[in-house]
């Protein structure tokens, strides 16, 4: 897959999974990777460029005596969501445009 393709992707899927509720990194990894293949090593810059960008926030909190960094999205951050959901919608429409003139073909 294209390295930008997937870069766009895992920010519009990191946002939406945050826009059902704060997590942390590990559960990300998991919830992200339910919808596109993600690493830590992949998921973290992805954060770090939201948080730059105001689209999320960032805190601590305890567990199990530890303390653990949660994300949770911002109002900026569920605006960006919107931003990229439409853009996927034009994407979709661009998509179906392709695949009908492939299936036409065979």
């Amino acid at each position: 897959m294209d390295a930008q393709l997937k870069r766009g992707m895992l920010e519009a899927c990191v946002l939406a999974v945050l826009a059902r509720g704060d997590s942390y990194g590990y559960q990300l990894v998991k919830d992200v990777g339910a919808g596109v293949e993600v690493s830590e090593s992949t998921l973290y810059p992805v954060l770090r460029r939201l948080e730059a960008a105001g689209n999320l926030r960032v805190y601590a909190q305890a567990h199990n005596g530890r303390l653990r960094k949660y994300y949770a999205i911002t109002a900026s951050g569920r605006e960006r969501l919107e931003q990229l959901r439409g853009q996927w919608r034009q994407v979709l429409k661009v998509y179906a445009f392709i695949m009908a003139g492939t299936e036409e073909g065979s």
